[in-house]
């Protein structure tokens, strides 16, 4: 990327002339669902071959006006990111490790052959957001701002090539918790129908094809009775990957304790947040952690004589859900009882209590936002 390419403007603020009342505000956000409800604002920020990233604004929430032959409607050069800011004890509000997601963001970037934003402008439009709606990051338990952050190609041009023209939006929805009610293990289909993704291909990249490409098999799941995907290798349709969007852990039983395996990142699985975040703390619990492969028979053998006692996933929206059930063309298996296990809702409960500010924060992740 050039010089221009990497410029930081300043982001300019134009507030919105139709905030919602706090009555409003709170009448929304009582059942937000699940990115339904957005707060007032967002940012957006512009690039061009010629200028590098320009005109950057937080501004009101509000659609998009795109030219018909905008490039991302026909050759689908569109990333994204997924981030959440937490309300803290004495009020304070704090994000989770957005540096990372800022990385992460200008990997997919340089992959999908898009200019990379720098890590400072990511966060100050990350910051400026939060801050100035951060009456939306709710004090509830198990909720939190969900900030979505992507980029598109907008000119307008339906050439087979990389745009010359982009635009970075950020826009943040309160939540509540990816899985409603009490935390219940899920059940899970292994696709040996679909793939999410081959090497050399963009799996490790966040990108909406990649999701697109996903939820014919999410769709197949779902009339199996399950609640998530699995995704095997696209080669052997024997090495399992990842689950949904969402990275998987399995705890096993040796003789000196549980040990976490999670597969190894070959270039086909997203390297979540989250799962190196757990990556790093689990240690800390006395719970050694191995990057590996495991197979779909490896799976059922470990379920079925207790070797393999837990499986959970993780991710950003759903922070880990226990996985109580698997099944498959071969046949079904539970672990253990099919219950949430113990490992999975310590490190459940351990990550929570970082993000939401009731743990010492020892790696320095929790990014204070404003005062």
């Amino acid at each position: 990327m050039t010089a221009t390419g990497i410029s930081r403007p300043t982001i300019e603020t134009v507030l919105s002339t139709a905030r919602r009342s706090d009555a409003e505000r709170e009448a929304l956000m009582a059942d937000p669902g699940f990115g339904r409800v957005h707060t007032d604002h967002m940012v957006a920020i512009r690039w061009d071959a010629e200028q590098g990233w320009h005109d950057a604004r937080l501004t009101a929430y509000e659609p998009l006006q795109l030219d018909p032959s905008a490039m991302v409607l026909h050759y689908g050069q569109a990333i994204f990111e997924g981030l959440k800011a937490y309300r803290q004890p004495d009020g304070g509000v704090a994000v989770f490790r957005p540096e990372e997601n800022a990385r992460r963001f200008n990997r997919s970037a340089a992959r999908l052959a898009m200019p990379e934003l720098p890590v400072e402008l990511f966060l100050e439009a990350v910051d400026r957001l939060v801050d100035t709606d951060r009456a939306w990051v709710p004090s509830a338990e198990g909720q939190s701002l969900y900030l979505r952050p992507f980029m598109i190609a907008t000119e307008a041009q339906v050439g087979m090539r990389p745009a010359h023209e982009y635009l970075f939006l950020l826009i943040a929805f309160p939540v509540t918790p990816f899985f409603p009610g009490e935390v219940k293990p899920v059940t899970v289909w292994l696709s040996d129908e679909y793939v999410r993704a081959a090497v050399g291909g963009t799996g490790e990249a966040k990108c909406a094809g990649n999701y697109a490409g996903s939820l014919l098999a999410q769709r197949q799941a779902a009339e199996k009775g399950c609640d998530q995907v699995v995704w095997l290798d696209a080669v052997e349709r024997r090495w399992v990957e990842e689950m949904g969007g969402m990275n998987l852990f399995f705890v096993c039983a040796t003789d000196d304790g549980p040990r976490l395996l999670t597969p190894a990142l070959t270039g086909t699985l997203l390297p979540g947040v989250v799962r190196d975040s757990l990556i790093a703390l689990a240690p800390e619990l006395g719970l050694p952690v191995e990057q590996g492969r495991i197979s779909v028979d490896e799976w059922r053998k470990g379920a079925e004589d207790g070797s393999i006692t837990e499986v959970f996933a993780c991710g950003t929206a759903a922070v880990i859900a226990p996985v109580g059930r698997a099944r498959g063309r071969s046949g079904d298996w539970t672990m253990a009882d099919g219950g949430a296990g113990k490992v999975t809702m310590r490190l459940r409960r351990t990550l929570l209590d970082l993000q939401y500010g009731r743990r010492e924060d020892p790696h320095g992740w929790m990014h204070r936002v404003g005062g």
